[in-house]
């Protein structure tokens, strides 16, 4: 019986067989003519890729993702030495930005070590008990338990935050406004540092504008045109958090309003605009108002030191608006500017894949550009 029924299913099989190999060849070869007459490939962005090789930019799996630029070489020996145990390198950092008066270098080293002190803080306690009353320590201490208070809270949303991590986001913002005080009394008396993180205890503790209002003067009285304390301010005072719209507008214009070339206070009224945009067109991009906002951000950069510790974020935000307004090659001299870095907070970080969204949109510059 077996025998009989593999005698008569022995050709169907074989047929079968027969067939598919047939059709699978028909597929492979029919593969093949049309990529022969180009229906199965894209020969422009063939080509875009080309230039964009030639161009010497990176493919999305070789942005990083963390930082908007390459950290400066003696922030990073700070650093590994640090997580290494070892302060001094810190330490030192600190105090020559204190003695050059360079408060936007200070800060930006501030917020960086604080940082690695919100992971592990053994090296700035030994550092505390070596140097009890030292103002860099001091800065650091208030800082990294703003940090380690947006650490405990977590990045999510408000419902997806539980009641024990809004009590101890509370708690340790709540200690932070002591080490602050602290670290304005150690701190020397134009310098705006320690009052910049407190900017960050009044966003996550609601502080009412009033209390805003006093920081900022403390701020403004020291250094004007602050980077850094005119980002976090800005947070302060738009309406997804202590305050509106109307507000953040405002704020950003008097923020830019008279300020010198080179400070990039200009873009301000641009993050103003990011943040309150809902719009899915990009025609409110368009408008003579924002066309103008980017102009003042292009001759800002233009003149403003190349060593500038938030240049690379503006650049960054700059190239995403005027790749919005489809001026191509303006937009790619940013986006070249700032390749190999895709991790500025605005505008990749509120999108899905930073890395793939910055080469996308850098690629369509190089596809439209004068050279295409």
């Amino acid at each position: 019986m077996v025998i009989i029924l593999w005698i008569i299913l022995t050709p169907l099989v074989l047929g079968v067989l027969a067939l598919g190999l047939y059709f699978l060849k028909a597929i492979v070869q029919g593969t093949i003519e049309g990529m022969r007459e180009g229906r199965n490939y894209d020969p422009d962005a063939e080509e875009t890729a080309a230039r964009v090789a030639s161009l010497g930019l990176l493919p999305p799996e070789r942005q990083n993702t963390e930082l908007p630029a390459p950290l400066q070489p003696a922030l990073l020996v700070a650093m590994a030495a640090a997580r290494a145990g070892d302060w001094q390198p810190a330490a030192d950092l600190l105090e020559e930005t204190a003695e050059k008066r360079d408060w936007e270098l200070r800060t930006h080293y501030g917020e960086q070590l604080a940082d690695v002190a919100a992971e592990d803080d053994t090296w700035l306690l030994a550092w505390e008990a070596a140097r009890p009353d030292d103002p860099g320590a001091a800065l650091l201490r208030a800082r990294s338990t703003v940090v380690l208070a947006w650490k405990v809270r977590g990045a999510k949303r408000a419902q997806y935050t539980t009641q024990e991590q809004f009590q101890g986001f509370r708690s340790t913002l709540l200690r932070s406004r002591d080490e602050h005080t602290r670290a304005e009394a150690l701190a020397p008396e134009d310098d705006p540092a320690p009052y910049v993180g407190q900017i960050w205890t009044a966003i996550g503790l609601g502080l009412p504008h009033e209390e805003m209002h006093r920081v900022w003067k403390e701020i403004t009285d020291r250094a004007p045109h602050h980077y850094e304390a005119t980002f976090s301010a800005l947070q302060y005072w738009c309406a997804k958090w202590r305050g509106s719209e109307e507000l953040a507008r405002a704020f950003a214009v008097r923020a830019a309003a008279g300020a010198p070339a080179g400070t990039l206070m200009s873009v301000f009224p641009l993050i103003a605009h990011f943040e309150h945009d809902d719009s899915d067109s990009a025609d409110v991009d368009r408008t003579p108002e924002m066309y103008a906002t980017v102009d003042a951000v292009l001759a800002d950069v233009a003149a403003a030191d190349p060593d500038h510790p938030r240049l690379s974020e503006v650049r960054h935000l700059l190239a995403y608006y005027l790749y919005l307004q489809e001026r191509w090659d303006e937009a790619l001299e940013q986006f070249r500017l700032v390749d190999g870095h895709a991790g500025a907070f605005l505008p990749w970080r509120h999108r899905g894949n930073a890395a793939e969204e910055f080469c996308r949109m850098r690629d369509e510059c190089v596809a439209n550009g004068s050279g295409a």
